[in-house]
């Protein structure tokens, strides 16, 4: 996992190919400006989910995980909390085509997100985003999907 302030986030190119791709990109384009819905930087490699969320209770919700895929997380409008576990107890069958699983666990730290920041979750992580915060119930997000295999 890599929290940092998008003012930075060039520091982390070099660690993957495609994750150089989605800083270039991110560097280049205003998330703002985009519409709800995925937009494709690089075919499979690299694209971006931008939404709307109401967020959910942090209690008792289920940490997603992934194979396949990096998640870079921004928050465009308001601000979410993000658990984090190091392991969890399975929550179902993973869905291959989704690349998502679930794994019930406590939270082993949290970050809030929103004023600028960004979280990197690597396949394998388990991550627990969309939560409320004392200040927020709904954010505009932009997640970009990152291929690491």
């Amino acid at each position: 996992m890599v929290v940092d302030s998008f003012d930075y986030i060039a520091c982390y190119k070099g660690l993957h190919p495609n994750l150089d791709t989605a800083i270039e990109w991110l560097n280049s384009h205003t998330l703002d400006a985009l519409e709800n819905g995925k937009t494709i930087i690089d075919g499979d490699k690299v694209f971006v989910n931008v939404m709307d969320a109401d967020l959910r209770d942090a209690e008792g919700a289920a940490f997603e995980y992934h194979r396949r895929y990096a998640d870079l997380q921004i928050d465009l409008t308001g601000g979410e909390y993000l658990g984090w576990a190091s392991e969890g107890k399975d929550e179902g069958a993973f869905d291959e085509t989704a690349d998502c699983g679930f794994k019930s666990a406590p939270d082993h730290c949290g970050i809030t997100l929103g004023d600028g920041r960004f979280a990197i979750f690597f396949p394998g992580e388990l991550h627990k985003p969309s939560c409320k915060t004392p200040d927020c119930t709904h954010v505009r997000k932009a997640v970009v999907k990152i291929l690491m295999k």
